[in-house]
């Protein structure tokens, strides 16, 4: 979890000093980021934004996704969504100290702002197109993305369903090779 939540402030091999199941989890990230990417209803998705949006699309889809997890949390996981936040929390909270800046930064907005618990509201989602809108100067326009959000959520929500159950299905197997690997 460590490795996964820090590989993208992570730099090429950066990674060496870290535990190997802390790199383990640098490579999963990587792999399910190379995954997601070149995934056909990624695709579909993003091409639904990319007119307005143009390569922040991916970035947008990332968001809806995360919307749609939390959301249908409960089809997922047997943990509810608040009690596997707060563990998160606590857990990233205590050992945050020994993790990159950027990572810990990030820490800190994501308990002060209940990031993985507001994900499956639209409310929350806005916060975060809004804040994403910051960071690029207004550029971007991400936080007029709830407008897509509004207009394509039925179709959203079956790309990231499809896509979901195959993300689980390459995980699973991404991490027995890594493991694999290391033993």
């Amino acid at each position: 979890m460590i490795g996964n939540f820090i590989a993208d402030h992570i730099r090429g091999n950066n990674y060496e000093g870290f535990s190997k199941e802390i790199q383990q989890g640098i490579f999963l990230h990587r792999e399910i980021d190379t995954f997601t990417d070149t995934h056909p209803i990624v695709r579909k998705s993003k091409r639904r934004l990319h007119e307005r949006y143009r390569h922040y699309d991916g970035v947008i889809i990332d968001i809806f996704y995360d919307y749609f997890l939390a959301k249908n949390w409960a089809n997922y996981s047997a943990i509810p969504l608040d009690v596997y936040a707060n563990s998160v929390y606590v857990f990233f909270d205590k050992i945050s100290a020994s993790l990159p800046l950027k990572s810990q930064n990030f820490i800190k907005y994501m308990i002060e702002y209940n990031i993985l618990y507001n994900y499956q509201f639209k409310d929350g989602i806005q916060k975060v197109l809004n804040g994403m809108n910051q960071r690029t100067k207004g550029k971007s326009q991400m936080n007029l993305a709830i407008e897509d959000l509004s207009l394509f959520e039925k179709e959203l929500e079956e790309d990231f369903t499809i896509f979901f159950k195959d993300l689980l299905e390459f995980t699973t197997i991404k991490l027995k090779d890594l493991t694999n690997l290391s033993s």
